[in-house]
C-alpha cells in the first residue's frame, strides 16, 4: 500500500507535451454533491485477513483479478496478490484453495519476491497447449511471473511457468533491483490485429511504463521481451503558470499502479497515484491524456524529513472533484451492448469512481460510490488498493458478475497487527446502485 500524502510544489519545469494535455483537462462538478455523500454498497463475503508481520508471513493484500471457468462458472477463482506473503487463490466463497509463496531472497543481502499486481490472460498458445494465465508483477526482483490455471490440478490450480531466464524489466542487476525502482503495476492485453499478447508495467517511484511482448517457449514456459516505454510528466504547469509536483520523500517520483487495458479500442488507463488517471495507446505510441485529476492536483507543500510528511499549502483550486489520492485499483467493467465502466479507486476517502468507457464521450465521469460494511465482522473497504471486475456470469452466487476489491484496514483488527483482505461485492448492487 502506498501511504497517503498531501502534495507540494517542486523546481521543476514542465515543458513537455504531456504536461500541456493534463493542464488543459477542466475540472468538473460532482453530481452527488459532497463527496461524502455518495452511495453505498455492501459485501457479499470476505477473504481471510492476512497480516503483514513475522506471524503472518508478511502477507499483504494488494491486488486481485478473476478468473472465470467457462466449462462450470460456480468454479470460478479469484487470484490475489499478497506482495512478500506471494499469492492467493480463492473460490467464489472467498475461501482459500492455493497460497504461493514469493521466491526468496537470492543472498541475504538481497531484496526478497514481492508480488505486487496481477492480471490474467486467456487462450496463450504455449508449447504444450493453449492455457490461461496469472500474470504477475514481482516487484523485489523485478521480473514478471507466469502461473498456468488447471482448476482441476491436484495440488492447487496455479502452476509456475516462468521462463527461469526472464530477465529484470527496468533494472540492470541485482544491485539496482536491491533499489527497489522495480517493475510495480500490471496489466495484460492481446491485440485483436495481431493476435500477440503483452504486458505493460510501471516503474516503483518512478514514472515510466514499459511495454513488453509476452513470449511462449518451446518447453511450455513464458518470458518476454521489452518493445519501448514511456514517461509520464513528474511536473505540471499549472494555470496561474507556475509548476507544480507531487510531494514525496526525495528522489521519489510521481509512480502508476493501477492500470487496465480496453481490449476493444487498445486504450490503455492508467493511474498515477497523486495526480490522476491518464488515457493513452496501450502500444505507448501517441499522446497520453489526463481523464481526471486528483482533488489534490496542484495543492502546494513542503515536505518534513523528521516526519516524513509534507504540511499541504492553500488549495488553488486546480484539481478535481471525484478522486482524492492515491489513484490505486483501476478496473474495466464491459457489458454485453458495448457500453461499460473504467472503474477507480481513490484511496484518499475510501470511494470509487465510474468513467464512461468510451473515448468519444471523454470518458465522462459516471457516478460513485463506497464499500461499506454488510455487518459487525463483515466490514467495508478502506484505503483500497486494488479491485477487478467481471460482468458475466459467475454461477449461483454472482449470476450478475462480480467486483473484487481490496480493504487496507481489515476489522475487527487484531491489536496492533496491520490487517487486510478481500472484499467481494455482488456486481449488481454497484450498478443498480449507480444507476
Amino acid at each position: 500500500m502506498t501511504p497517503r500524502r498531501p502534495l507540494c510544489t517542486a523546481a521543476l519545469v514542465a515543458g513537455t507535451a504531456l504536461a500541456a494535455v493534463a493542464a488543459t483537462v477542466p475540472a468538473q462538478a460532482h453530481p452527488h454533491g459532497r463527496a461524502d455523500a455518495l452511495p453505498t454498497v455492501q459485501p457479499r463475503a470476505e477473504t481471510a485477513t492476512l497480516h503483514d508481520d513475522e506471524a503472518g508471513g508478511n502477507a499483504n493484500a494488494d491486488d486481485p483479478a478473476i478468473w472465470r471457468n467457462a466449462a462450470d462458472p460456480d468454479r470460478s477463482l479469484v487470484v490475489a496478490t499478497a506482495k512478500e506473503g506471494g499469492l492467493r487463490v480463492y473460490d467464489l466463497d472467498a475461501r482459500q484453495v492455493q497460497s504461493i509463496a514469493a521466491p526468496a531472497p537470492a543472498t541475504e543481502d538481497d531484496a526478497p519476491g514481492r508480488f505486487n499486481n496481477v492480471d490474467l490472460l486467456q487462450g496463450l498458445r504455449l508449447g504444450t497447449g493453449r492455457a490461461d494465465l496469472a500474470v504477475v508483477s514481482d516487484r523485489g526482483n523485478d521480473r514478471l511471473r507466469f502461473y498456468r490455471i488447471d482448476r482441476d490440478r491436484p495440488g492447487g490450480p496455479l502452476t509456475d511457468v516462468t521462463d527461469p531466464a526472464a530477465a529484470p524489466v527496468f533494472s540492470s542487476g541485482q544491485e539496482e533491483i536491491n533499489e527497489q525502482a522495480t517493475a510495480y503495476g500490471l496489466a495484460t492485453w492481446t491485440d485483436r490485429s495481431s493476435g500477440r499478447s503483452y504486458a505493460l508495467a510501471s516503474r516503483r517511484n518512478r514514472t515510466g511504463i514499459a511495454l513488453l511482448e509476452i513470449t511462449a517457449r518451446p518447453d511450455g514456459t513464458v518470458g518476454y521481451r521489452k518493445i519501448r516505454t514511456v514517461e509520464l510528466p513528474s511536473a505540471f504547469r499549472l494555470p496561474d503558470g507556475t509548476s507544480w509536483s507531487p510531494c514525496g520523500e526525495p528522489g521519489e517520483l510521481p509512480q502508476v499502479e493501477g492500470m487496465v487495458v480496453d481490449p476493444a479500442n487498445g486504450m490503455l488507463y492508467a493511474g498515477q497515484e497523486r495526480v490522476g488517471v491518464w488515457r493513452m495507446r496501450a502500444d505507448l505510441t501517441g499522446t497520453p491524456v489526463l481523464v481526471d485529476k486528483v482533488r489534490e492536483y496542484g495543492v502546494p507543500g513542503t515536505y518534513d524529513e523528521e516526519t516524513e510528511e509534507c504540511t499541504p499549502g492553500a488549495d488553488p483550486g486546480y484539481g478535481g472533484t471525484r478522486l482524492a489520492a492515491d489513484v490505486e485499483g483501476l478496473a474495466l467493467l464491459t457489458e454485453p451492448d458495448g457500453d461499460g465502466y473504467v472503474i477507480a479507486s481513490g484511496q484518499g476517502d475510501n470511494s470509487f469512481a465510474l468513467y464512461d468507457r468510451e473515448v468519444g464521450d471523454r470518458n465522462e465521469y459516471e457516478g460513485g460510490f463506497r464499500v461499506t460494511a454488510a455487518s459487525a465482522t463483515l466490514d467495508g473497504s478502506e484505503e483500497c488498493d486494488g479491485a477487478a471486475v467481471l460482468g458475466a456470469p459467475l454461477g449461483h452466487r454472482y449470476p450478475n458478475g462480480l467486483l473484487v476489491v481490496q480493504d487496507g484496514h481489515d476489522a475487527p483488527a487484531d491489536g496492533d497487527r496491520e490487517a487486510t483482505n478481500f472484499k467481494f461485492v455482488d456486481l449488481a448492487d454497484v450498478l443498480d446502485t449507480v444507476d
